[in-house]
This record gives C-alpha cells, sequence and structure tokens, in this order.
C-alpha cells in the first residue's frame, strides 16, 4: 500500500473528471515561522518601542555629518588608496589560490573522496571565521597595518570565489572531459581544456563580485588595526567628530560607486 506524504483532496473539472491534489504545506510553514519569529524575539529583547523611541537618533546624528568637513578630504586619500590596493591584492590572491582548491572539492574531478571532504571542510571553516576576527588575529602575527587587512581579505575571497567555483566546476557539462580523458590526457589537461574555458566567465564575474564587497569590508578593518581608511573612521567616530565622518562616508560611497561601474560593466562583457 503506497503512504502519501500530505494528505489529499479531489476537484471536479469541468469535464466531470475528478483530479487528485496533493495539498499544500504552506500553512505548516508559516505556522512554524511565526513560531521561531517569536522565540527569536523573546531570546533577542527586540522591541519595537525602543525603535520608534531611539530612531530621531539616527537623523540626529546625520544632521551633524551634514554639511561634511570638506578640509579633511585631503588626509583621506593616502588610506582610501591603501583600502583600494589591499583590497585588490587580496582580491586577486584569493581567487588565484581558490582555483586549485576548487578544483579538490569538485568530486567530478577529484575521484579521491578524503581529498574532496577536506577541501570542503577548509572551505567551510574559512567561510564561517568573521573577516574582523581574522583581521585581529593576523594584527598580532604581522603587526598593525595594510598587511594584516590583506591577509583578512585573501582568506575571504579564497572561501567566497572557491565554494561558487567548485559548485560551478560539479555543474559543468563533463562529455568534453570524459572525452579528452578517454583517449588519454590526464585529469589537469583534461579540465584544462574542457571544463575550464566553461566556468572561466562565472569565475572572473564571481571573483569581481568580490572585490566590489572586499573594498566595502575594507573600509571597516580599521577598527581592529589592519589599516586603511577605517583607522581614521574609527577615530573620527570615537571623538564624535560626525562632519569628518560625514567626509569619509561620502568619498568612501563614491569610490564604492565607481568600482561597482567599472566592475559591472567588464561583467556583462564576460557573460
Amino acid at each position: 500500500m503506497r503512504m502519501n506524504p500530505l494528505p489529499e483532496s479531489k476537484i471536479t473539472l469541468s469535464n466531470g473528471k475528478e483530479v487528485i491534489v496533493k495539498r499544500s504545506n504552506t500553512p505548516f510553514i508559516l505556522f512554524a515561522g511565526l513560531i521561531f519569529t517569536y522565540l527569536s524575539v523573546r531570546v533577542t529583547g527586540f522591541s519595537l518601542t525602543i525603535i520608534f523611541e531611539r530612531m530621531h537618533q539616527f537623523f540626529v546624528i546625520l544632521q551633524n555629518m551634514i554639511p561634511p568637513n570638506w578640509s579633511y578630504s585631503s588626509k583621506l586619500w593616502d588610506p582610501l588608496l591603501d583600502t583600494i590596493k589591499m583590497s585588490l591584492l587580496g582580491s586577486i590572491l584569493g581567487a588565484i589560490c581558490a582555483l586549485p582548491l576548487a578544483i579538490l572539492a569538485a568530486s567530478n574531478i577529484t575521484k579521491n573522496r578524503f581529498l574532496t571532504a577536506v577541501s570542503k571542510l577548509v572551505l567551510s571553516l574559512l567561510r564561517t571565521l568573521p573577516t574582523l576576527i581574522v583581521a585581529l588575529v593576523a594584527t598580532f602575527i604581522f603587526g598593525l597595518g595594510t598587511m594584516a587587512g590583506t591577509m583578512a581579505i585573501f582568506l575571504f575571497t579564497i572561501a567566497y570565489v572557491g565554494k561558487l567555483l567548485y559548485e560551478q566546476i560539479e555543474n559543468a557539462d563533463m562529455g568534453a572531459y570524459e572525452a579528452m580523458h578517454s583517449i588519454g590526457l590526464s585529469t589537469m589537461q583534461s579540465f584544462r581544456y574542457a571544463i575550464f574555458p566553461q566556468v572561466l566567465p562565472n569565475y572572473l564575474s564571481t571573483t569581481l563580485f568580490c572585490f566590489e564587497g572586499n573594498v566595502r569590508y575594507a573600509s571597516i578593518l580599521g577598527y581592529v588595526g589592519a589599516g586603511g581608511i577605517g583607522l581614521l573612521l574609527n577615530e573620527s567616530l570615537g571623538w564624535r567628530n560626525y562632519a569628518n565622518v560625514g567626509i569619509i562616508l561620502l568619498l568612501l560611497a563614491c569610490t564604492v560607486f565607481i568600482i561597482e561601474i567599472i566592475s559591472e560593466h567588464f561583467r556583462k562583457k564576460l557573460m
């Protein structure tokens, strides 16, 4: 006797035929979602009342940022360039190192299950580590400055690009790969000529997208002494100098916007 996972109902069509339709489990999902939402509110102490009572403080800080301190901008160019440089270097090196790790993690290329499991575990562990914590640890190893920030971005990029890349490799068409393998080419030669051209556009697109995000992440790494414009942002916030904060955020927003436009242009070329 066949057991149905969900209750069924019959619908009679206009031609007199009856169609059996499984009942949707959406009500149960919504009910479970409401329960988990309620529990989350209780555990975290979330309160809409506090939000509405304190929301005006945001506009007070925003008013103090306007007008921004334009004269302070002359001190921002070098830290801003440091932020961009460590984001770019960390993204490039991370994307390069992510490629061999993604190949080892792809189960359709690497037949050794132990290597595949270890590679996926490494990528999972790297994704689990918060970038700020990695940067903080790196400051103890490499000292204060952009070197620590570059290492934090480097490890994050490996995890981000490596995860997406090995999934793309596993979803690639294996026909040409198997044909090349059958005529005597090695695994890496078959991957180079059959799989890599398929995943290359997405690989480069993912790297560019990751670089966009890394510029934003790098701007806050200064909070733990990892260099860049984040150091000045932390200093200005600490002294409640919101006019300086305003010009830093404005300059950072313009930089990220320009980088996103350039990156989007090249990503469209790759698609």
